[in-house]
């Protein structure tokens, strides 16, 4: 039975270690300043043109600007603050809004700004599913490590040291924060 842990543990964390990597790199990068940047191209309108964010039919109504301005782009949904609209997913080229006067800009993110913008959770709905997927595969990494660990005569002490430290840094950091 051990076995099989020890084998559930290993290719879970293998298959996602490339994942793991990627998160944790680009979310240190915007820890230490590295947030990435966005090309913001204003986007010609014309006077007729008028978006109402109290519309009922406000997704349609951007769905059809955005078809007459660039009919090749599509959005998954749309994420409203105020008299602004954003086009999602932001991980990749997506539309500001400002309804109040109507001005439409196109947003390119760059590499680290789209690889931000996934971390965030703002990227298509079906890698938002898979996020949810990924947070669950590591919780099981963790706490098969920790088990297998502590299951192991040799490994216990080293493991409840180890463990133990990294809770009292978090306790003591988490006090002063």
């Amino acid at each position: 039975m051990r076995r099989l842990w020890i084998n559930l543990h290993l290719y879970t964390a293998a298959f996602l270690a490339p994942m793991l990597i990627l998160v944790a790199t680009s979310g240190g990068l915007y820890l230490i300043g590295e947030k990435g940047t966005v090309e913001k191209t204003p986007v010609a309108t014309t006077a007729e043109q008028n978006i109402d964010p109290a519309s009922e039919t406000l997704e349609a109504d951007v769905r059809q600007l955005l078809a007459d301005l660039d009919p090749d782009f599509d959005f998954e949904y749309l994420k409203q603050s105020g008299s602004t609209l954003v086009t999602r997913p932001t991980s990749r080229t997506n539309y500001e809004i400002n309804t109040s006067p109507l001005k439409v800009t196109r947003v390119e993110p760059d590499l680290q700004k789209h690889m931000i913008e996934l971390h965030k959770g703002h990227g298509p709905l079906m890698f938002k599913t898979f996020q949810k997927v990924l947070a669950v595969g590591l919780l099981f990494i963790v706490l098969s490590g920790l088990w297998l660990g502590l299951s192991s005569t040799g490994l216990r002490v080293p493991t409840l040291a180890a463990s133990g430290l990294g809770l009292v840094v978090f306790v003591l950091l988490a006090m002063v924060a």
